[in-house]
């Protein structure tokens, strides 16, 4: 039996429908209405942050509760991979599409730049060169995108006076938006730690600053249409991502099937 809601962070006037899977509550969506929804939803959204949540952080939630309790208590947590948003479908729910970060950042940036809203974006992670690859390319492709500032944290536990220094560089440049890519579980735990800092929303991209900046290559567009980019990706980096794809494929695989079976019984 399906998992339904409309309520939970993003509020009732969105009337965004929720689909428990494996616990996590992903909103039913499409990206052209998800990506309005933000970059109109500025006060309703002001201190929230949003999940982008894929097979991999959906199996690491079932295995950690603490993970598990922040990927639903996001305003938003959307699927970030084809395999989830499938699942929904199969659930009922035909309109589900998947949420990428890259596609996500690029459907906002023209939700703001087609109504001349002049939302101010913050980008949070990654490394100095990639980030001003990534302001420059951004610039490039959306004239007129305000840029309220970036930077590059250490690739290390912050100490607690460069965490308050963080959020302060932040809070002055007075973004609507903050994205973050710090790669999961990492930027879900740091936005959920910072919920109510800012006056903007975060949200959680992963590794769609590094695409945005050229440098790394996106999988060809019917690989992400054939649900494959997980596959591209473990071309490119087989050493990192072979472990990581075995465990969190199979094992949710194998408990979306018992789900399925459970649900039948009942």
């Amino acid at each position: 039996m399906r998992e339904t809601g409309r309520e939970a962070a993003g509020g009732e006037n969105a009337g965004i429908l929720r689909c428990r899977i494996l616990g996590v509550n992903f909103c039913v969506t499409g990206l052209k209405r998800i990506s309005e929804y933000i970059a109109a939803s500025g006060k309703e959204l002001s201190g929230q942050y949003v999940c982008l949540c894929n097979v991999h952080t959906t199996v690491v939630a079932t295995e950690d509760e603490e993970y598990l309790r922040i990927q639903n208590g996001a305003a938003l947590t959307l699927p970030d991979g084809a395999p989830i948003a499938k699942e929904q479908r199969k659930r009922g729910f035909r309109q589900a599409e998947r949420t990428g970060g890259p596609d996500l950042m690029e459907a906002v940036f023209a939700a703001d730049l087609s109504r001349g809203r002049g939302l101010r974006h913050y980008f949070y992670g990654a490394s100095e060169d990639t980030l001003e690859k990534l302001v420059i390319s951004l610039k490039e492709r959306y004239p007129g995108l305000t840029v309220a500032g970036m930077y590059s944290p250490p690739f290390r536990e912050l100490t607690e006076a460069e965490d308050a220094a963080d959020t302060d560089r932040i809070r002055e440049a007075k973004p609507d938006i903050i994205w973050v890519g710090l790669g999961a579980p990492k930027q879900e735990r740091w936005m959920a730690a910072h919920r109510g800092c800012f006056e903007g929303v975060m949200i959680g991209v992963g590794a769609a600053f590094d695409f945005h900046a050229g440098v790394k290559k996106r999988a060809p567009v019917w690989m992400q249409r054939a649900g494959l980019e997980w596959l591209y990706r473990l071309m490119q980096e087989p050493g990192r991502l072979f472990g990581r794809y075995l465990h969190s494929n199979m094992k949710f695989l194998f408990n979306v099937g018992a789900d399925r079976r459970k649900a039948g019984k009942g």
